[in-house]
């Protein structure tokens, strides 16, 4: 098989140019900064922070600012944002670049949780066309004396007779964004079956922005593949790194035109678990550190011959001298295994009705959203 690929150009956001065209999708409890810096020391790309909500940012609460972390290293600062209300949005923006030198602002209208959508948020929020373009317009007149760029993020639809992308791309652009992501699922698909790529290709013909593409991407060749399927400027990694840093330095020897893949020892996989939990002890402290790296070994020993107790005693460690003890007990020889490769990684679930508020899809207009729809649940 060829080793080599079409060297890809970089992705432009505005002003502001990502040498390789991949963005780490923002996850609840991963994406925080120790993760992002474990990901960007494989290979360039766009790191953004986990979802946090306009009101939190302007109410000042503290459990969101908390989630304003970066790494020294993070020479681009990325939030995604999400709201309902266009004046939160637009003042959230203008704290976010004033005060935390952000320099990316995306905005998330993907979440398919029904806690989001039963009140008219997350993915179900695209529906209702006036008030996305409201929302995006406002959110890039407040970045735009700061000269950050904005981007979304969305999903195809409600569901399939209800779909809601191309109307999204042109509001998206008419209203000033950077680019438009797109997951190719509709809300009622969850993360189940298959990402529909085709809806990636047929955005890219209908808009003059940059498309993102997102949906299945579990190796290198699956980002490549997408790229050239569907002229996409670049690709949203999100399920297909947990547990696997390692995909970015892939994706990025990738996009430079060099498609070879050598598959790392479980030693190697244990360096990269040594150096997560150490990340996360200097941001956090040693004890919560470690309690925040447990729900990463399930991810990180997937496929692996670590047998029930070993990943036990890993999953309840408390100190790094403990997770160093254990990481010296695993057979550093055994090869990655190949079956995993390819494979969904976290969750899927299944098909299911979307939860909307009575009437919901009557009309593409509405003149106001149930504040509880800006939950601080994440997911695209």
């Amino acid at each position: 098989m060829p080793t080599t690929a079409p060297v890809r150009p970089p992705l432009r956001l505005g002003d502001l140019e990502v040498a390789t065209p991949v963005v780490l999708a923002p996850m609840a409890g991963v994406t925080n900064a120790a993760f992002r810096q474990l990901c960007a020391e494989q290979g360039a790309g766009l790191y953004v922070c986990e979802m946090i909500t306009s009101r939190g940012i302007v109410e000042g609460d503290p459990v969101s600012l908390r989630m304003l972390s970066f790494a020294e290293a993070e020479s681009v600062r990325s939030v995604q944002l999400y709201g309902i209300d266009p004046v939160y949005i637009g003042n959230a923006v203008r704290i976010l670049c004033e005060q935390y030198g952000v320099g990316h602002v995306d905005l998330n209208f993907g979440c398919p949780v029904p806690k989001v959508t039963r009140k008219g948020g997350g993915a179900a929020l695209p529906w209702k066309a006036t008030l996305l373009g409201e929302i995006l317009t406002e959110a890039v007149r407040a970045a735009r004396p700061y000269g950050v760029p904005v981007t979304m993020k969305t999903r195809k639809g409600i569901d399939d007779d209800h779909l809601t992308y191309l109307d999204a791309g042109r509001i998206a652009q008419e209203a000033g964004c950077a680019a438009i992501a797109l997951h190719g699922r509709t809300a009622a698909q969850h993360y189940s079956g298959r990402a529909d790529w085709e809806s990636i290709a047929t955005l890219k013909q209908a808009v003059d922005i940059p498309v993102l593409g997102n949906g299945d991407i579990w190796e290198a060749a699956d980002a490549l593949a997408m790229v050239e399927q569907t002229g996409a400027d670049g690709v949203v990694v999100g399920r297909g790194c947990l547990g696997r840093p390692w995909l970015f330095r892939d994706l990025a020897a990738a996009f430079a035109g060099d498609t070879r893949t050598v598959m790392p020892t479980l030693g190697e996989v244990a360096g990269w678990m040594r150096r997560h939990a150490e990340l996360l002890a200097a941001d956090m402290g040693e004890g919560r550190g470690c309690i925040e790296f447990r729900k990463h070994i399930a991810w990180y020993l997937k496929g692996f011959r670590a047998g029930g107790q070993m990943r036990h005693a890993l999953a309840t460690i408390s100190a790094l001298a403990d997770l160093d003890a254990l990481l010296a007990d695993l057979d550093h020889d055994e090869p990655y295994p190949e079956a995993e490769l390819g494979k969904p990684r976290g969750r899927q679930g299944s098909p299911k009705r979307v939860a909307l508020p009575d009437g919901w899809l009557a009309s593409r207009e509405v003149a106001r959203i149930d504040p509880a729809a800006e939950d601080a649940t994440s997911g695209g």
